[in-house]
């Protein structure tokens, strides 16, 4: 599995709005500055956390984003299937129902299964505080990913 500009970038996006969460909304434009992220690609993101109820959106003067949810409850996990889609290694695991002609036989389902288990309980446990902590652990604060 091979994750995208789009979630490494949303990944990047959403940690500066952790890191910034007593501040208030944030620009799009504020981000793109400070992550070196064309806003125009910020942009094409946004929906996609909106949706999935990552982000809260705010209008007009004092606009921007912000964390729908503290940082302790948004993982990795979320902001990738978000922006990437299913994380299943193989195609046949990506639907709930694997309508696969050989799965009922195929000797390397399981591998793939397995594998499928292990990023999702990996990602799904590191929370973007997780992240957050072990930046100021480093002695820094820029996101790098």
């Amino acid at each position: 599995m091979k994750i995208s500009t789009k979630g490494r970038y949303a990944l990047r996006m959403v940690l500066e709005l952790a890191a910034k969460q007593d501040e208030g909304f944030v620009s799009l434009k504020e981000i793109s500055e400070h992550q070196n992220i064309s806003k125009k690609y910020l942009e094409q993101i946004v929906p996609m956390l909106n949706k999935s109820g990552i982000l809260r959106t705010n209008r007009g003067n004092r606009g921007g984003y912000m964390l729908a949810k503290p940082p302790q409850e948004c993982t990795v996990g979320d902001i990738l299937r978000a922006t990437e889609g299913s994380l299943a290694p193989v195609s046949c695991l990506e639907l709930e129902f694997n309508d696969c002609e050989r799965a009922a036989f195929c000797p390397t389902l399981y591998v793939w299964k397995g594998l499928a288990e292990a990023v999702e309980h990996y990602l799904d446990s590191v929370s973007l505080q997780d992240i957050l902590n072990h930046q100021a652990e480093l002695g820094g604060n820029d996101y790098c990913i």
